[in-house]
């Protein structure tokens, strides 16, 4: 058990909502109404269905985005995400941790649109005190359109664990005791957004966003979280707590690495 001893925040709350299997459970712990502020896209961002729902939306004027109404210090924060139909290419939808201070650090799960019939890339990322360049992008093995999955990033003091379908797909080990730097004291909000990059995103930007095909939309069912504390300030970092045995990735799922 690994604690921080300068802690003097005692508030420590078990969930906000239990992370579950079910996906008839998951959804009826959501509520964006309560949990998200729609930040960007001049109507565009819906939340439905009594806020158990969320869609963005792409035309040729705007995007979409919305972010987290709290800032947290460590967690696993899972979203389950429709991503974009049909011909997507040139389209971005992004989750992603940052937070509001100068200095950048981020937690990054970009998804990058395709033509018809090729698969989607996820493209991760990690920033820490401005410090990025530590990309790596996969193939999903399955259409993430056609059905909701479940996206997940896990963030404590040993390491960042990116999930897909509960399956870890890449860890970034925090190495501060060799000099790499790592996010462990700014408190960061959840982001989302759908937007264009068609000058990048899809084949290096030779495929170009078909706005005939627009609006794109991406559909968002769940927003949980699990949480080891209540973030009070940025201070608060010394109320957490590591379990020995937490979430790791010993196996990562065997998937073609792109870059």
């Amino acid at each position: 058990m690994a604690s921080f001893a300068s802690c003097n925040k005692t508030d420590l709350f078990l969930l906000l909502a239990l992370l579950s299997a079910s996906a008839s459970a998951a959804a009826s712990a959501a509520s964006f109404y309560r949990d998200v502020d729609i930040t960007w896209g001049d109507g565009r961002a819906k939340v439905l269905d009594n806020g158990r729902l969320l869609t963005l939306s792409l035309d040729q004027s705007s995007g979409s985005g919305f972010q987290s109404k709290n800032r947290y210090v460590y967690g696993r924060f899972d979203v389950q995400l429709k991503l974009v139909p049909g011909n997507s290419a040139g389209t971005v939808t992004t989750f992603y941790l940052s937070p509001e201070g100068a200095m950048h650090d981020e937690i990054d799960l970009e998804f990058l649109g395709n033509l018809s019939g090729d698969p989607y890339v996820l493209h991760t990322n990690v920033f820490s005190q401005g410090k990025g360049n530590r990309e790596q992008q996969f193939f999903l093995w399955f259409d993430p359109a056609k059905n909701f999955h479940t996206y997940s990033v896990l963030w404590n003091p040993k390491h960042i664990v990116f999930y897909v379908d509960g399956t870890p797909i890449r860890e970034f080990k925090n190495r501060e005791s060799m000099g790499v730097p790592y996010p462990t004291n700014q408190a960061m909000r959840i982001y989302s957004s759908l937007w264009d990059a068609d000058d990048w995103a899809t084949r290096g930007g030779l495929v170009k966003t078909d706005w005939s095909k627009a609006p794109f939309t991406a559909a968002f069912r769940s927003f949980l979280l699990l949480l080891r504390q209540q973030l009070l300030d940025v201070a608060g970092v010394g109320c957490y707590q590591l379990e020995e045995d937490e979430v790791g990735a010993a196996q990562l799922h065997d998937l073609r690495l792109l870059h």
